[in-house]
Order: C-alpha cells, then sequence, then structure tokens
C-alpha cells in the first residue's frame, strides 16, 4: 500500500465509498435508500412483538393534549386565580375558558385509563402467546392513559411513538422493549391495524380522525375483517362528524353506519368486544 500524507488520508475519511453499506449512515439516509428505512422500521416492531409473543392487541388512540384528571384541576384552579387578579385581561380569559374545556375533557383520559385496565385484565400471557395488548401511539394524552391502565394491573402494553418537529416524548407506562420510536406515519399505522382486535378511539384532532377513517377504511373495503370499532364521547364525534350525511349524499352505504359504535363507558367499551368476540 502506497504512502500516503495527511491531505490525502482526510480526503480519504470523508470517502463514503470505502464503507461497507450497512456502516454508512449517510448513504442509508438518503433518498436512494428511502425503501430499505422503510423495510426496517417495518421489521424491527414486528420481529420485536413476536419476540415477545404480542399476539393479538387493542389500538387506543385519542388525543395528545387530554390531560389526567388531577392535572387539570390544578390547572383549572391556576388560571382562575390568576383571573381573578385580572378580570379584563383577554388572554387570562382565553386560557380560563380552555382550562375549563380541558377539565372537562380529562374525564376521557379516565375512560381510556379505565379501558385499558379492564381489556389488560382479560387475556394476557395466554398459551397462545399475550392476547389483547394495548397497543397506543406511544405519547401524553390518551396514549398515556392506555399504556397506564395497562401498567397499573402489571399487564404489558406497546407505545409506537412517532418523531416529531415539536418533540413527542414517549409516556414512561410503555413496557420496557415495547416501545419503538418510527419515522414514518405509513409504517405506524401498519403496525397499529396488524394485530388489531378492536380500535378503541377518543376526541382527538387531525390525528385521531385520521387513524379512525383508516380503521374504517380498511374495514369498510374488506382489506381487514371486521372489528370493533368504538367511539368513546357520543356527543363529541356526532358533533365532529356527521355521520348521516354521507348516507344523504350517496357517498356510504347505509349500513356502513353500522362499521362503528358509540361507547360512554369503559366498560360499555368491553361489552361491546366481549359481545363482538362471544366472549
Amino acid at each position: 500500500m502506497p504512502n500516503l500524507d495527511s491531505k490525502e488520508v482526510k480526503k480519504l475519511s470523508k470517502n463514503h465509498s470505502n464503507l461497507q453499506a450497512f456502516e454508512d449512515l449517510e448513504f442509508l439516509n438518503s433518498d436512494s435508500c428511502r425503501a430499505l428505512r422503510l423495510e426496517a422500521e417495518y421489521l424491527k416492531p414486528e420481529v420485536t412483538m413476536q419476540d415477545s409473543h404480542v399476539e393479538s392487541t387493542i389500538v387506543v388512540f385519542g388525543s395528545a393534549r387530554t390531560l389526567p384528571p388531577d392535572v387539570a384541576e390544578k390547572k383549572r384552579t391556576e388560571a382562575a386565580n390568576k383571573l381573578k387578579e385580572n378580570p379584563d385581561d383577554p388572554e387570562l380569559q382565553r386560557q380560563d375558558r380552555l382550562a375549563e374545556s380541558q377539565l372537562q375533557e380529562s374525564k376521557y383520559y379516565q375512560m381510556a385509563r379505565e379501558f385499558a385496565s379492564i381489556v389488560t385484565t382479560y387475556d394476557q400471557n395466554t398459551t397462545d402467546g399475550f392476547q389483547f395488548v394495548i397497543i397506543t401511539g406511544g405519547g401524553a394524552g390518551i396514549m398515556e392513559a392506555g399504556n397506564r391502565g395497562a401498567a397499573e394491573i402489571g399487564g404489558i402494553s406497546v407505545g409506537l411513538n412517532i418523531s416529531l418537529p415539536f418533540e413527542q416524548l414517549a409516556n414512561p407506562y410503555i413496557t420496557e422493549g415495547l416501545n419503538f420510536n418510527l419515522h414514518y406515519f405509513s409504517i405506524r399505522k401498519m403496525h397499529f391495524m396488524k394485530r388489531a382486535k378492536a380500535l378503541g378511539c377518543f376526541p382527538g384532532g387531525f390525528g385521531t380522525i385520521d387513524e379512525l377513517f383508516e380503521g374504517l377504511t380498511l374495514v369498510q373495503t374488506g382489506i381487514i375483517p371486521p372489528i370493533p370499532i368504538l367511539l368513546f364521547g357520543k356527543e363529541y364525534w356526532e358533533k365532529i362528524v356527521n355521520w348521516q350525511m354521507f348516507v344523504d349524499r350517496g357517498y356510504i352505504k347505509k349500513e356502513d353506519i353500522h362499521l362503528f359504535k358509540y361507547c360512554d363507558s369503559a366498560w360499555e367499551g368491553w361489552n361491546n368486544i366481549k359481545q363482538f368476540y362471544q366472549i
């Protein structure tokens, strides 16, 4: 091998062609390797859940902004006290209204937490592996409530976190070894549906609506077999979505309205699952 001076060595170190492909992070993160990254992102959670004997899941999703009741109560008190000091401040008035709304919505945190506990109690660690494992988006709010409810009774649960420009941190209740951090929303949704035996949909924003309609579409088109799709909070969902208009305008069949059921309690949700699977 010829002798190389320091300039040549520095140039060679920047030349990634001398690296093996799996060691070259710049190459792996390039547009040319997008297909490889998609496959790897699918395989890692898939292989890990197989190794952990996660056979079937119950998906819990909803807003990351839904607060636990105790936190919401504290924020409501703080907002009210600030408003008392400056009752004419429009920003404090807005914060007070928001805190009141968050307190009202916190009931869904508790409902998701209870639902996850009930589901997890039923059937985990059977001879066929772990059944009805709670799986969430891994973040705060309703996602945290789902993982928390499972953890509180000693069950396992999965978190499919997503990398966002505004960082979404994983909640602390996900089972160790089943806490995944994903880049692609498409792969994340694939894992939500891969083992799903039911969807528990709590009030939320764009992400929640996206995940709900993904599930509805897959069942409606026969891509996956029918599963219980449970909309927790009838009052919320009826205001957010005018389901009957879909039928009236001819965009869906009237039978499609029955692809989901409303639930206003954790036990109502679980009873729908029991009835569906004749448990």
